[in-house]
């Protein structure tokens, strides 16, 4: 019931923020086990770093429109909507967009600002399909995210032959971009995304919304693609509302809430 009526809420435009409750606190504390070589522990309302830095969980704002939960999110509006593992969650609810919703405070202390210094000290190649394709991309070896996608990248190259016009060719990885028509830094900057084959992809902005203003829901890429990369902690924007159906993001934080 709590999380239809979340929903509900969502679909409106507006969320209202509460206090931390104990499931809230349990989602926000998987951030230290997602990534431990930066987060030391939860202290109240702030996140600590090992290098003694302080972000604030909840930033107290009493409502924010969905916008705005991308736009300006705190650390707990992160974990606002659970991420739907396995072959599941089609087709989204309206502005339901689980793991689209980032504190970029938090990224760009860990993987660097690609908009202020070269970050590609923090990237290293990733072989794409060994046997069957052999390129290198370009990702963000910090938290352990280039060796994330490699063994995606292997245990694809695996699947029958019937699942190449998926793979290849790559579309790409690390590029210091903002994301289409908004100022928010995409996660293709940060070095932890990548886009697979758009022959079969599909993108929310490309579909014509029906009469209710509802945009129509697109997907071509199989379960069995999905899985793989699910995995291995990266989440696909073919879950959301506004999907994007290419598009794979190294969020294991959101993986270890799944449902």
């Amino acid at each position: 019931m709590r999380f239809a009526s979340f929903v509900l809420i969502i679909a409106l435009g507006i969320v209202q923020a509460t206090a931390l409750d104990e499931t809230q606190s349990g989602a926000v504390a998987t951030l230290v086990k997602a990534y431990p070589d930066f987060l030391d522990r939860i202290d109240g309302n702030d996140l600590v770093w090992k290098d003694g830095t302080r972000q604030r969980i909840d930033d107290g704002k009493a409502a924010k429109s969905f916008e705005a939960m991308l736009d300006d999110p705190d650390i707990k509006d992160m974990f606002a909507l659970t991420y739907p593992a396995g072959d599941k969650g089609l087709a989204p609810a309206i502005n339901f967009d689980p793991g689209r919703i980032r504190y970029m405070p938090l990224f760009l202390k860990m993987y660097g600002d690609c908009q202020k210094t070269n970050i590609a000290a923090g990237t290293a190649d990733v072989v794409w399909l060994r046997s069957k394709y052999g390129k290198t991309v370009r990702f963000s070896k910090i938290n352990g995210a280039a060796a994330a996608l490699q063994k995606v990248a292997d245990e694809l190259d695996r699947l029958p032959d019937k699942f190449l016009e998926y793979l290849r060719p790559l579309q790409g990885s690390y590029n210091c971009r903002p994301i289409a028509g908004t100022n928010r830094l995409s996660a293709h900057g940060l070095g932890i995304a990548v886009d697979i084959a758009a022959a079969h992809s599909h993108y929310w902005l490309w579909s014509k919304p029906d009469a209710s203003g509802r945009v129509s829901y697109k997907n071509e890429i199989p379960w069995e693609i999905v899985r793989v990369f699910e995995a291995h902690g990266f989440v696909w924007g073919g879950k959301w509302y506004h999907y994007d159906t290419m598009h794979f993001e190294y969020r294991p934080e959101i993986l270890m809430n799944a449902r």
